[in-house]
């Protein structure tokens, strides 16, 4: 099967609060992080008193002073006390803010200090802000948070629950803000805040980490060319900045008690399919990569929306296969589920990605999912 048009190229949820730094001093209080002896990624911790933000996602520390972050839907959270606060982010990225549970206007970071919430009421807001776009687009980096008159506060806790999910464009948001199928692939119609993975998480109060690119699969890529299978997603799941080698992921500082894994469609979406057996090695090889990250972690595995016929019970067999390969072996927490494909009343984002609606649909899904597996 060939898709209409192909998908483009091209998170540790840290709970440690990092104390302030002072930055500049010009009327306003510009805060960062502090310096740091760890060398990798952040690890969570146990709560702090301390003021400082609360990184959500794999975020890179080897330079405290600027933490780097690239994967869909990584942020962090501020709570303070003031009527004002401008964020000082690197990377030129587009970001959800959301003021006190309210989503405002997109953030495209100038460089500069922008502005995110103003006028507000005097007392304690709290602000979160997520990566709308994906990690093909480059990185991000974290130089700080401006305050007017107001005072930084310790942030809130991490959510006890964690989900993980590996996926592709689907799970990286691709086109769900576009008007329709006929748009190509932009950043301003990319929204990592409402794909499924993301709305699912808030439904069931839980921190969600996204490891997800658009056009990659397991053994290939999309595209027919003789590049397609080179550096598949599974090259990219140990890194916490999937462009760099060296910022590798400490499993053992965030473990989820769900990975999602919804990715395959790029190697069934093209002329030249992956052979059965290649593809379900490739598979039984990434769940036993996920299990020695992730021990107890309930994993579950899915397709879709987007395959169809012959190409979508392909896809199914494989992943059951590798699945019940991975039974036989001895892991018992690992499951498929699934999704069906897309509704054309629901609409489509661009280049025939799931609509805004197809992703609420899949969120219902994976929600009813987690529920029922995890009690939740």
């Amino acid at each position: 099967m060939r898709l209409a048009s192909p998908m483009s190229p091209l998170r540790a949820a840290v709970r440690r609060s990092w104390p302030t730094l002072l930055l500049a001093s010009t009327g306003l209080s510009a805060l960062g992080c502090s310096a740091s002896s760890e060398p990798g990624a952040a690890a969570p911790g146990t709560g702090s008193s301390e003021p400082g933000v609360r990184f959500v996602g794999r975020v890179d520390l080897r330079n405290p002073d600027e933490p780097r972050f690239a994967w869909s839907g990584t942020g962090f959270v501020v709570r303070f006390s003031g009527t004002e606060l401008a964020v000082r982010l690197g990377g030129g990225q587009q970001y959800t803010v959301v003021v006190d549970g309210v989503v405002g206007p997109t953030l495209i970071s100038s460089g500069g200090a922008d502005t995110v919430a103003s006028d507000l009421a005097p007392g304690e807001h709290l602000v979160e802000i997520y990566r709308r776009t994906e990690a093909h687009l480059g990185e991000s980096t974290f130089r700080g948070v401006v305050l007017g008159e107001g005072q930084l506060l310790a942030p809130p806790p991490a959510p006890e629950r964690r989900i993980e999910l590996i996926g592709d464009s689907i799970s990286c948001g691709y086109g769900n803000e576009g008007e329709d199928m006929n748009c190509g692939f932009s950043a301003d119609t990319e929204n990592h805040y409402l794909t499924y993975g993301a709305l699912a998480a808030r439904a069931l109060d839980a921190e969600l980490s996204t490891i997800a690119w658009s056009g990659k699969g397991v053994v290939c890529n999309y595209g027919d060319d003789a590049n397609s299978c080179v550096d598949p997603l599974p090259v990219f799941y140990d890194r916490v900045l999937p462009g760099d080698p060296s910022s590798t992921w400490d499993f053992s500082s965030w473990q989820p008690h769900a990975v999602v894994i919804n990715l395959g469609t790029n190697d069934f979406s093209t002329e030249d399919d992956p052979p059965q057996e290649e593809f379900e090695a490739a598979y039984v090889a990434l769940l036993e990569r996920v299990r020695e990250g992730y021990p107890d972690a309930l994993i579950l595995c899915t397709i879709g929306p987007l395959l169809a016929g012959e190409d979508l019970s392909g896809a199914r067999e494989y992943i059951q296969n590798a699945v019940d390969a991975r039974t036989a072996a001895g892991d018992t927490n690992v499951k498929t589920f699934e999704f069906e494909p897309t509704d054309p009343n629901d609409g489509y984002g661009c280049d025939w990605h799931p609509s805004l609606r197809t992703h609420e649909v899949m969120a219902e899904r994976l929600t009813n999912v987690l529920r029922d597996e995890l009690g939740w």
